[in-house]
């Protein structure tokens, strides 16, 4: 009987990205296994993707303490009944540190788990260690992994591409007279205020490049849409606004596509180390030693580091100093 794992990770897009070489090399190890990923309701989409790492995805219905989802316990109890009735053979937590979210996991009834305990956290039964806080968000998940007895051989993020993905990508450079050789994306949103890079900044660096010759491709979500044309408008109207254009296949293809990529600190980072295209990344707020790309010589990031980062907070109460500290200088010098 083929082994049953259920890992719990219910995070965003870019969380997800860093957790692929760990899922790959759990599937490298047991390759008959069956995968249930326990995350985010918009993971159907990554679970489809990456069908070759993750067998199906199962609805976390949220619970106090995670702000990823409305907070409330209200569904946990028929959700560890359905996980019990499931009869996992192994539930891995890697959401996080630990605390609560190894309580979730541990009454899911397996009779192994492994995970993560937090400093001053009690023992746990099963492959827990201790949380890797110095390490890179990639690399905290392949130990966790390495200390299950799984080998890991690589650490490089992937983005499987469809031939839809392929088309859709081939369609935005044929209707917009994109070419490979000097296109530039700008991707000036993030999901918090407080990672966000200020909009006239990236509007002059959009401008300073177009002067240079570039091509300019400003990429997000349909929601931003108020924020790329303002940018593209800044530049006169030369830079092309694909907002709500694209899917995350899509994107990620014209990413592959791209010359460089100018964005924050944010999913979009992710993509472009997926994809192996250049970047410049302007951190603000974000603990850029857990979140910044492992190559460096590839992609270049930007911080400042006044007392208050990293940062906990949606909207800075300090005046942004850690944005405000990167110039349109050196983003450009860096590009």
């Amino acid at each position: 009987m083929n082994e049953n794992i259920a890992i719990f990770r219910a995070l965003q897009l870019g969380d997800m990205l860093c957790a692929v070489p760990a899922l790959r090399a759990l599937r490298r190890a047991k390759p008959e296994a069956h995968v249930a990923l326990i995350g985010l309701p918009w993971a159907r989409s990554f679970a489809d993707r990456y069908a070759h790492l993750v067998d199906e995805l199962i609805v976390f219905p949220g619970a106090i303490g995670f702000p990823e989802q409305a907070e409330t316990n209200e569904h946990l109890e028929r959700f560890w009944q359905d996980m019990r009735e499931r009869r996992f053979d192994l539930a891995i937590q890697m959401h996080g540190s630990g605390g609560v979210a190894n309580d979730i996991v541990e009454k899911m009834g397996a009779p192994a788990n492994a995970g993560f305990i937090q400093p001053g956290e009690a023992r746990r039964e099963g492959a827990f260690i201790r949380w890797p806080s110095t390490l890179p968000e990639i690399q905290r998940y392949t130990v966790l992994i390495s200390a299950m007895g799984v080998d890991v051989h690589d650490t490089s993020l992937e983005i499987p591409l469809s031939n839809s993905d392929l088309a859709e990508c081939q369609t935005l450079i044929d209707t917009y007279a994109l070419s490979p050789d000097r296109f530039v994306l700008v991707h000036p949103g993030a999901q918090l205020p407080s990672r966000r890079w200020p909009a006239e900044r990236f509007g002059r660096v959009a401008t300073l490049l177009a002067d240079d010759g570039w091509q300019i491709a400003i990429t997000g979500s349909a929601g931003e849409s108020t924020l790329t044309a303002a940018i593209a408008a800044a530049t006169n109207g030369r830079a092309i606004d694909l907002a709500g254009k694209t899917s995350l296949g899509g994107l990620a293809a014209l990413v592959s596509k791209a010359k460089l990529v100018v964005c924050n600190d944010t999913g979009m980072s992710h993509v472009a180390a997926a994809m192996k295209t250049r970047s410049v990344v302007i951190a603000s707020g974000s603990d850029t030693r857990r979140w910044a790309p492992l190559d460096h010589g590839r992609h270049r990031v930007l911080a400042d580091y006044p007392p208050c980062r990293p940062c906990a907070f949606r909207d800075c109460p300090y005046g942004h100093p850690c944005a405000l500290n990167v110039s349109i200088d050196q983003v450009m010098d860096t590009a």
